[in-house]
């Protein structure tokens, strides 16, 4: 009888996975062992049943593991005595951390059984649930590589961990109240951090914390991945205390209820969006408010409106740590818990300073947001990997069909706005081995990407690269993902912005000084446009000596690639979809640099992995004062009205009351300085259309958030109307689209008091019309009939909605992001994808 070794990949490690094994093998009477190892886990058996095992294995793996590969060998029979679990392995190859997972039913139940020693406990977890990515030092992922390697077990916990028959047998952050992390609450901020609390110490802490939440105070509490700001989302002056401090503006907070039944009495909640609030991954679900019954206002209602100021959305998330739980039932003076929970809703927000990484150590909490803060309820489980709460919706939902085909059911699913706890660092495969890179991604929304063999490894959300602070935590997560993924990259890409940080530490980091960002020629855009060569093909042949440079590699350091924003936006959807063949690709967002130097976000490609060719895009406007620009939308506003009307602008501006709204002499000022070139970069920025489409409307006239203006301006949109406003496509290679009639057609509603319902949804019908037929127009030219949309511009449901409606009529094909976000956290995919593909290729 012959020994089979089996070795199997993916997530297969903090998931259960050798305990089910030991008990699987036992109960087929096999002998051998399981054992980590850097690559997944290795497997011997010997006996009779040995293919029962795999056929077992193959259908029902533990519910947290996820199987990439299973690779057999036959061995030369040994003799086993017995199955055993044995010490991991380390090796120079690599394994997939299991991302961070809610609390199972299982342990909640012991946490509110009086009886049971974990009562009340607010660490208990088991093989099946709890922290695994943000306690994760290193790999193999066993206790002495975690942060529980400072708590040693107790003896009924070790038991439990080397008992195969028992649900916590050799999960790594067994603990119990005796022997495992615990609560404690601060109300001093220059009170020194006690970590040696008692359980019950740590319950009683929980009720105080509780009792301060209820008098309207402002809690810094220590989650999973970091610290939340916490508050009583039905108390309206602790939501304004909260606001005013955060200095969040009018940034939607996140709310956090006790069960779906409450968060129902605030928003419609379809069966698909219950699934992904009870999954085990817990993200932030956006939901749409509960609308009003009859002359009754609905529950959703008592929310003050500072929760989420001109959005008919919330982001509502269920609890997903003990703690979390214990904040809605935790009993105040018996061993029951209450028959209703404590809160209908807490504002669980990240806890930061604005533009500032999430706060996840107990003594940087009291550093930095003592301001905020009224008390600390703080654990003394140190946290390895920050990571920020994941934010999901359901987009592109249609119901369109045509005689070809249907709406593809991906197309009405969830999509990312940020990826982060839950999802990270949980790999995207790619269809076949490359080059290990690293792709530093964009600077707003900020992500890089890792490859290592078939996969991509994005990052959790690093933030906004306008500080220090978050270029350190961008490279305490880049050295941890390198060592757990044993990555090393041989190249590095980044955006062609010259003035990010993600490009400067790109350059700085590849040790090349002779590299220049603007050799980033991997845009493969033609030097000299030929009108007549629609096809990518036709544009590489053609292509200047720029982009030789983007092959080259100083002896002594790594390559550095500049890659166009857009063109990475495209290809992130070609990473998630495996293609590789041509595409139109059309990238909506509000800024990215382009290869002319200008502002580009209105764009529509010709593209695949060796480049793109720009076939069209929205016409420039300039943005007078740049920045202040994008702040304060009416800028954005005037300068359309001024390429609409010419000279006849100010006196339109006066109609819709521009003038007495903002004065003469800021008007002036801002036509005069849109004139100016030097102080008015011009953009075909989509985004910067919202904008002015907004303030036009009087719907926004400043983004306190980047969005804001776009996102009031979708709220406005009425359902199943379909008139739309004029535009022109003029030219070819490259068309331009220019909204001058649409801009028009908005000062002409707003002067004739038109509702701004129906002006708003005029407005996005045009925009998705303008879509549809620059599409049709590329297609005809090229043939091609695959389209990718990517870029921030379509996390807008109903622009999505239509475009696939009118494209899928139109008998496209359509690929959209579903693995990352569609905005510039999903640019860092796109950028691997593509310098892959060029390295693959240089070494042929």
């Amino acid at each position: 009888m012959n020994r089979l070794s089996i070795k199997i990949s993916g997530t297969v490690q903090g998931v259960g996975f050798r305990p089910f094994v030991y008990t699987l093998a036992k109960e087929l009477g096999l002998k051998g062992y399981v054992s980590n190892t850097a690559q997944g886990v290795s497997i011997e058996l010997e006996g009779a049943d040995a293919g029962a095992f795999l056929q077992a294995l193959k259908k029902a793996p533990p519910p947290l593991a996820r199987i990439d590969s299973i690779q057999t060998a036959e061995l030369p029979h040994i003799g086993y005595k017995d199955f055993t679990i044995i010490e991991s392995s380390d090796s120079e190859s690599f394994t997939h951390v299991s991302p961070d997972v809610t609390v199972c039913e299982d342990c909640l139940k012991e946490m509110m059984d009086p009886e049971d020693r974990r009562h009340l406990y607010p660490f208990i977890n088991c093989t099946n649930c709890g922290p695994r990515y943000s306690i994760t030092k290193r790999v193999p992922y066993d206790r002495p590589n975690t942060t529980m390697s400072s708590f040693r077990m107790c003896p009924k916990c070790e038991a439990e961990y080397n008992n195969p028959d028992d649900r916590r047998f050799h999960a790594q952050p067994n603990a119990c109240p005796e022997c495992g992390p615990q609560i404690s609450l601060s109300n001093s901020r220059q009170q020194t951090v006690n970590s040696q609390q008692s359980a019950v110490d740590s319950q009683d802490s929980i009720i105080k914390a509780i009792d301060l939440l209820k008098e309207g105070k402002i809690l810094a509490i220590k989650g999973l991945g970091g610290f939340h700001l916490a508050c009583d989302a039905l108390n309206e002056n602790a939501v304004l205390r909260l606001r005013e401090k955060k200095r969040k503006s009018n940034k939607p907070f996140a709310l956090m209820s006790p069960d779906i039944q409450v968060i129902k009495k605030f928003c419609e909640v379809s069966a698909q969006e219950e699934g992904l609030l009870q999954d085990r991954r817990r993200p932030i679900v956006l939901l749409k408010k509960q609308s009003a019954v009859g002359s009754q206002p609905s529950e959703w209602k008592k929310l003050p409106d500072k929760i989420a100021p001109n959005n008919k959305h919330i982001g509502f998330m269920l609890p997903y740590t003990p703690l979390h739980y214990l904040l809605f039932h935790c009993p105040l003076t018996s061993h029951i818990p209450l028959p209703t929970p404590h809160f209908s809703a807490l504002v669980m927000t990240s806890g930061n300073l604005s533009e500032e990484p999430l706060v996840a150590d107990n003594n940087e909490a009291l550093e930095r947001l003592s301001g905020i803060a009224d008390a600390f309820l703080f654990h003394n489980r140190d946290i390895f990997m920050r990571v920020d709460d994941s934010v999901v919706k359901i987009s592109g939902k249609s119901e369109v069909r045509s005689q070809k085909q249907t709406v593809n059911s991906q197309q009405s699913s969830m999509s990312f706005v940020r990826r982060a706890r839950g999802f990270v660092p949980e790999p995207i495969a790619l269809t076949e081995d490359g080059p290990e890179v690293l792709a530093c991604g964009a600077d707003l929304k900020n992500t890089f990407t890792l490859t290592k063999g078939s996969y991509a490894i994005v990052s959790q959300h690093i933030g906004d690269m306008e500080n220090m602070e978050t270029v350190r935590f961008f490279e305490e997560t880049l050295e941890n993902l390198k060592s757990v993924y044993r990555a090393t990259p041989s190249a590095i890409a980044h955006d062609l912005h010259p003035g990010y940080l993600s490009t400067r530490w790109a350059m700085e980091n590849s040790r090349q000084s002779t590299t220049n960002s603007q050799q980033s020629a991997v845009s493969s855009q033609r030097s000299t446009r030929n009108s007549q060569q629609s096809a990518v093909s036709s544009q590489r042949s053609t292509t200047n000596s720029q982009q030789s440079a983007v092959g080259s590699q100083e002896k002594n350091g790594l390559s550095c690639y500049g890659i166009q924003h857009h063109y990475a936006h495209i290809a992130s959807v070609m990473a998630e979809n495996g293609i590789k063949e041509k595409v139109i690709g059309v990238a909506l967002d509000g800024t990215g640099y382009g290869t002319d130097s200008n502002l580009w976000g209105g764009e529509f490609m010709l593209c695949d992995l060796q480049g793109f060719a720009r076939e069209a895009h929205f016409k420039y406007i300039p943005l007078p004062g740049g920045e202040s620009a994008i702040r304060e939308c009416w800028r954005t506003a005037v300068s359309y009205a001024a390429y609409s009307y010419k000279d006849g602008a100010r006196q339109k501006l006066e109609d819709i009351g521009f003038i007495r709204k903002y004065g003469e002499n800021n008007i002036e000022n801002v036509l005069k300085l849109s004139a100016n070139k030097q102080f008015s970069p011009l953009s075909s920025g989509a985004g910067r259309l919202f904008d002015a489409a907004a303030a036009l409307a009087g719907v926004c006239e400043r983004n306190t958030f980047e969005g804001e203006a776009a996102i009031a301006l979708e709220n406005l949109v009425m359902e199943n109307k379909y008139d739309a406003y004029d535009f022109d496509i003029i030219g070819k290679a490259p068309a331009v689209i220019d909204f001058s009639k649409t801009i028009m057609g908005v000062i002409s509603d707003v002067a004739g008091n038109i509702a701004q319902e129906i002006i708003s949804t005029k407005f996005h019908n045009a925009v998705a019309a303008a879509v549809k037929q620059t599409v049709e127009k590329i297609s005809l030219e090229s043939g091609i009939k695959t389209i990718a949309l990517s870029g921030g511009v379509f996390q807008n449901g109903y622009l999505l909605k239509r475009v696939l409606e009118l494209l899928t009529k139109s008998g496209f094909h359509i690929h959209t992001n579903r693995k990352v976000p569609c905005n510039d956290a999903g640019i860092s995919l796109g950028q691997a994808y593509i310098l892959r593909e060029r390295l693959k290729r240089q070494s042929v």
